[in-house]
């Protein structure tokens, strides 16, 4: 019989009792903010909180990996439209793309990659 498996370990995270972390943005003049869930150091898969503030907009981009974001609460705003609180939005790998959250309120969404992330800025 196989016991690998009882090697793994779950992980459970109270988010709620992690500081959010602070990211400022040279290209927009503000930050964003983040709580790191989960980062697979094999694979670079990212899950994570984060939160853009009122009017926080990620200019024109793209990443070396797919990303999705799930919305928690607010309005993330991008340039396929606008998404409420339980939109999931996928941005497949090389798209470019800009979002950020709505002028009426933050945006914290569930932050999803499959890959290692990084950022591209299209100049």
């Amino acid at each position: 019989m196989d016991n690998s498996l009882d090697a793994k370990k779950v992980t459970a995270i109270n988010a709620d009792a992690m500081a959010w972390k602070e990211h400022p943005e040279a290209k927009v003049g503000k930050s964003f903010f983040t709580k790191m869930l989960v980062q697979d150091p094999e694979t670079g898969v990212q899950i994570n909180l984060l939160k853009y503030p009122a009017g926080f907009m990620t200019p024109w981009h793209d990443h070396p990996c797919s990303h999705g974001v799930y919305i928690l609460e607010g309005t993330l705003k991008t340039n396929e439209g606008s998404f409420g609180p339980g939109s999931f939005v996928w941005f497949p790998e090389g798209s470019v793309a800009e979002h950020g959250a709505a002028l009426e309120s933050d945006v914290v969404v569930l932050f999803v990659t499959n890959k290692k992330f990084d950022i591209n800025f299209i100049e």
